[in-house]
């Protein structure tokens, strides 16, 4: 038997992620341990581990946070009302939104002001949407799943625009939009895709490799939205099974039987030395041979938050 692994690119971090990562590493250096972070600053459970370990302090809202103290907002974006709350606290703030997202709350705010109805297909309960539907209260009704999309009923004689979390299956997302255009012909459009470019490129990358595999994982926790939506793709696109893991050792010695080809890939918020254990793992086991599928290259990258790139500067750093 030929056992192989072809391995997703692009996969891992993107640039989101590595500035908000970044952003902690570098506030920590800054004005040293320990920095608060509300929430974790991304879903992966290595990345918040690290980061305790070098004096990150993570905490669920901004009142747990001392008087005057540096907090440092997630990726994932906080609502308006976060940010009043800490500045009622005398609390230092970097923001680590992802600029992706706060893309889409900017389009909330715009389309707040013309008084129309969102509709924010995403996750209920995900930092994400809780974020951006923050930013207009009552004019924000989210859309979670098709069944959401099949059974919303819109306030009378408002006008209509959808939006989106910015890391949900590319394929449902659109499945959404057609079935609200479908009942709501008149529903606008946001002036771009929301879907960022990483969670788009991951999972082009996993289709094209899910159809030769006999098994797929996927590096990745299982509250990141992103990654959980590469283990779906997988299936979707012709996968016999496909599995989300943290780390190597999670990998079951029994999924390789009469396994051939293993399709590998890892969330954006995933550094690449969980993918490199997971390849030491299987080519231990006989699948040292690794082939690379790129779908597209990435070069994005993000600068830091404004409020650390001055304290920095002023720093010598």
């Amino acid at each position: 038997m030929a056992k192989r692994v072809l391995l997703a690119a692009p996969r891992g971090y993107c640039a989101g992620v590595d500035r908000a990562v970044v952003t902690v590493e570098k506030a920590l250096e800054l004005y040293g341990a320990p920095v608060y972070v509300r929430k974790q600053i991304v879903h992966n459970v290595h990345v918040v581990a690290s980061l305790e370990a070098k004096g990150a302090i993570f905490v669920d809202e901004t009142d747990e946070v001392p008087e005057g103290k540096t907090v440092v907002f997630s990726a994932h974006g906080v609502a308006p009302s976060v940010h009043a709350e800490a500045a009622t606290r005398n609390l230092k703030t970097i923001d680590a939104t992802c600029p992706l997202v706060t893309k889409v709350h900017h389009e909330v705010r715009r389309f707040a002001a013309e008084d129309a109805e969102i509709l924010l297909i995403g996750h209920h309960g995900h930092e994400e949407v809780e974020g951006t539907a923050g930013e207009a209260v009552g004019q924000v009704r989210v859309i979670d799943g098709l069944e959401g999309a099949r059974t919303v009923v819109p306030t009378p004689g408002k006008k209509l625009v959808w939006l989106s979390q910015t890391t949900l299956s590319v394929d449902e997302t659109l499945s959404a939009v057609a079935i609200l255009k479908e009942r709501f012909p008149d529903i606008q459009d946001p002036p771009s895709d929301d879907i960022c470019y990483a969670t788009q490129n991951r999972q082009e990358a996993i289709k094209a490799i899910s159809a030769k595999a006999d098994l797929v994982i996927v590096v990745g926790s299982q509250n990141s939205s992103n990654s959980v939506r590469l283990a779906e793709v997988a299936l979707e696109y012709g996968a016999k099974v496909s599995h989300l893991i943290d780390y190597a050792e999670e990998i079951q010695d029994h999924w390789l039987a009469g396994v051939e080809t293993i399709g590998l890939t890892s969330g954006a918020s995933v550094p690449e030395i969980l993918v490199t254990d997971v390849l030491t793992w299987l080519a231990e086991r006989g699948f040292a041979d690794v082939e690379t599928v790129t779908a597209m290259q990435e070069s994005l990258l993000f600068s830091l938050p404004a409020e650390l790139r001055k304290d920095l500067k002023t720093a010598g750093l």
